[in-house]
């Protein structure tokens, strides 16, 4: 098997491969435009779920997607003999639920937490470009994405106080 680039079609092994199946975020990775955006999108109903939890459970599945992600994105990176294939969006998915962490519950939050995940995601100022250039493996391709969720997680913070802290009176 010759190494594939990140860009090349996606391997017929994500259809056949469970691990491959959800690194390729249940397959929205195999979409031929922008797969990192329709794995965060993917990521979002997910989110009604995980706000059923209370927050330190929350908590507990980001460390267990997180922990678990390190390992899926390294075995399926290594299976296909590439660094970070664009297919492989677990690490978007990640980044997405990190995002939206002890944000109220509601449709705007999702979009606004996945415009913001996605700003970043794109964006990778430092240390975040630092990282997806040096950082190699299932922990590099997961870091850059964990990083974008949580500078995405500290702006909503900040968008969600403003909100509730008169902000909301702006659009009035």
């Amino acid at each position: 098997m010759t190494e594939l680039s990140g860009s090349e079609p996606v391997p017929p092994s994500v259809w056949r491969n469970p691990w491959h199946f959800l690194a390729f975020g249940f397959g929205s990775g195999t979409l031929p435009k922008a797969p990192g955006t329709w794995g965060s999108l993917v990521a979002l109903p997910f989110i009604p779920l995980w706000q059923m939890l209370p927050d330190w459970g929350y908590w507990l599945m980001l460390g267990v997607t997180m922990l678990f992600g390190f390992w899926l994105c390294g075995k399926v990176a290594n299976d296909l003999r590439v660094h970070d294939h664009e297919g492989i969006v677990w690490d978007e998915m990640v980044g997405m639920w990190i995002t939206l962490w002890l944000v109220p519950e509601g449709w705007q939050w999702l979009l606004v937490g996945f415009l913001v995940f996605r700003f970043f995601d794109i964006l990778k100022p430092w240390p975040i470009r630092w990282v997806d250039r040096n950082v190699h493996g299932g922990v590099g391709i997961m870091l850059d994405d964990v990083l974008a969720g949580v500078f995405a997680w500290i702006a909503m913070q900040g968008i969600i106080w403003v909100w509730l802290n008169g902000g909301a009176q702006l659009f009035s």
